[in-house]
């Protein structure tokens, strides 16, 4: 069984909106980083209790885990949509 043309559209947009908030947390990890190398202030850790603090640590977690899922970005086929 193929999948539709609209089923494949769905597909492609769900994987866009993964792609987004996978980018959106890179970039926060990036911004946090460069506090800390500029002014040694780490944002998430000031903004949720500290660095060993538990939202701290899954908000670290979940950059990293972003920052994985975004290194198959760099090998993913580009297709054109008209």
């Amino acid at each position: 069984m193929h999948a539709t043309k609209d089923e494949l559209a769905w597909g492609i947009l769900e994987v866009m909106k993964v792609d987004r908030l996978a980018l959106v947390l890179v970039i926060v990890g990036a911004l946090n980083w460069l506090l800390v190398g500029l002014f040694k202030f780490d944002l998430v850790a000031s903004i949720f209790g500290g660095q060993a603090a538990g939202l701290s640590r899954v908000i670290y977690t979940l950059v990293g885990l972003a920052g994985l899922y975004c290194i198959s970005l760099l090998f993913r086929e580009r297709t054109r949509v008209k």
